[in-house]
């Protein structure tokens, strides 16, 4: 199963895409969006909640793509925190974690980073103008000889972490950030 987190901020096509994307290339069967209650890395809060997963409930088209407010429900904050609460509640679930590769480029100030990358494997999606940035990236470089090849993808959730992918995708050009400035999403 493969979780996508964020603030979804707002949710746009791009996240159904990568989720999508991510269910065909790595053969998982659902994707659940773990829409986070507020980002600790940013320093103005999102829209609130109900309004974000509401938004994101009537975009997507896939029934295999669930919206959750996981986060909020556990009243975790952190990732790291979050994935391990999902492990143990759900020991028989073989988790994947989403991200762009604009998260993995940063991925190193989250906290307890290390233990997302040896907790789960990592599927990193490309992002325009962020795929050399995260192939520098600290945790790039930290769990390189861990990065599988993009023909090993299907096997990624099959396999023990550390282990991650890179898929390249065909680049969109979406952004919450950018749906922000343009002024179709208020918070």
């Amino acid at each position: 199963m493969g979780l996508l987190g964020g603030s979804f901020d707002p949710p746009h096509e791009g996240h159904v895409r990568i989720s999508e994307a991510a269910m065909a290339r790595l053969g998982l069967d659902w994707v659940w969006w773990v829409v986070s209650p507020g980002n600790p890395l940013k320093k103005e809060g999102p829209a609130p909640l109900a309004r974000r997963i509401a938004a994101a409930r009537a975009l997507i088209g896939n029934p295999r793509i669930k919206v959750t407010d996981i986060e909020a429900r556990f009243g975790t904050r952190y990732t790291a925190e979050t994935l391990a609460r999902l492990r143990r509640l759900r020991p028989d679930v073989r988790f994947v974690w989403i991200m762009g590769s604009d998260n993995l480029a940063q991925l190193h100030q989250w906290r307890d980073w290390r233990h997302i990358m040896e907790g789960v494997p990592v599927a990193v999606m490309a992002r325009p103008g962020k795929k050399l940035s995260a192939r520098f990236a600290p945790a790039a470089r930290a769990y390189r000889g861990a990065q599988l090849n993009e023909s090993e993808a299907r096997g990624l959730a099959r396999r023990e972490p550390p282990a991650w992918v890179v898929l390249n995708l065909p680049l969109s050009t979406a952004s919450s950030t950018a749906i922000r400035a343009q002024g179709a999403w208020r918070r």
